[in-house]
């Protein structure tokens, strides 16, 4: 078995240092042009291969990344982790990805094994209000994003970067098209009031009945947990109210589906009977047969800026006196299960 050739190697038939090489390898400046095109000339010809493993210990890094998220079940962090591991992969990084099932404690195991195993960085897509483990993270400094939701904590607000969509903005377009479109009893299914994304979705959704002039209902407004089931229980309640909501606004996708099956359970008709809003718009909405109007935003843009952005922490350093926080803009997607189409009026399909 021929001898595997290293930096030593090309250094003695180049006649530079190995420094030089290793500079010329890693496409560093300080080094002559002419200096660098017959190291890396040689290096072809010897058919070097870089030892990522030697390589790391030296940098001090393992160009792998964590993705921590709440619940893989959910089509959402699907579609949102496709955009953090394709710009991962582009920029020479690997992902370890993690599903907490929205438990912090769970959260805090993943965070010690990703730690234990050297990641340079971790991307939270699973942060609470006040997540304790996030703190920490920022507190120690340690090379972390967040992604769709966050903290409000003083210190996280700080030192840690977030892109997002603006939830407020969405939660009140789903509310206001409800409205536009004729209706004043709107029952809202929010997420968890322990998730950013819950909380500002359903303040946005509370404003546009402020700006309308319609009464906020308290019986109208129930918690979810961004699963089908809790959409589906939910939609069940308002369905044997006396008087029940004529929309419905779930604040993720997923929900929305667990509505849209209890709806026609109960023999009713969407949206003859009952119109129905979500938000995400993941892969199933547009669906034929489904066709879920809903609030869209950019999922795997999202995702990739948020590995930009700690990439760039890692391997640039992070002077800034202040966090970056990156708001994308929502957009009103309008299907069949809002009675838009109803109204006589054509929608494109998307």
């Amino acid at each position: 078995m021929n001898k595997k050739v290293n930096i030593k190697d090309i250094a003695k038939i180049a006649k530079v240092s190995h420094t030089t090489v290793s500079r010329a390898l890693n496409d560093k400046s300080r080094i002559r042009k002419e200096t660098k095109e017959k190291i890396l000339s040689i290096a072809k010809e010897l058919g070097y291969r870089p030892d990522f493993i030697a390589r790391s210990l030296v940098m001090k890094r393992t160009k792998t990344l964590g993705l921590v998220i709440t619940n893989i079940a959910n089509p959402f962090y699907t579609e949102l982790a496709q955009g953090i591991e394709k710009t991962a992969t582009k920029l020479g990084y690997s992902i370890i990805l993690c599903s907490t099932q929205s438990d912090i404690s769970i959260e805090k195991q993943y965070i010690e094994m990703l730690r234990s195993k050297g990641v340079d960085g971790i991307v939270f897509s699973s942060a609470h209000m006040e997540d304790p483990n996030i703190v920490v993270l920022a507190e120690e400094e340690f090379p972390i994003t967040l992604v769709n939701r966050r903290t409000y904590h003083p210190i996280v607000k700080e030192k840690v970067d977030y892109v997002g969509v603006d939830n407020i903005l969405g939660g009140f377009l789903a509310v206001e098209h409800l409205i536009r479109l004729g209706h004043k009893r709107i029952g809202v299914i929010g997420g968890s009031v322990e998730s950013s994304v819950g909380l500002e979705r359903l303040e946005g959704g509370k404003r546009a009945l402020e700006t309308y002039g319609l009464e906020q209902r308290s019986d109208f407004f129930l918690e979810g947990n961004f699963l089908k089931k809790s959409g589906y229980q939910r939609a069940k309640q308002f369905l044997k109210m006396a008087e029940m909501p004529t929309a419905v606004f779930a604040t993720n996708d997923y929900m929305a589906l667990g509505v849209y099956q209890a709806i026609l359970e109960e023999g009713k008709r969407i949206p003859e009977d009952v119109a129905l809003i979500g938000f995400n718009d993941i892969e199933f909405s547009s669906m034929q047969g489904i066709e879920l109007t809903t609030i869209g935003q950019k999922k795997f843009e999202m995702g990739a800026i948020a590995v930009e952005m700690l990439v760039e922490k890692i391997e640039k350093g992070d002077d800034r006196q202040s966090a970056k926080g990156i708001f994308l803009m929502p957009e009103l997607i309008i299907r069949k299960t809002c009675g838009f189409h109803l109204k006589g009026y054509q929608i494109e399909s998307r």
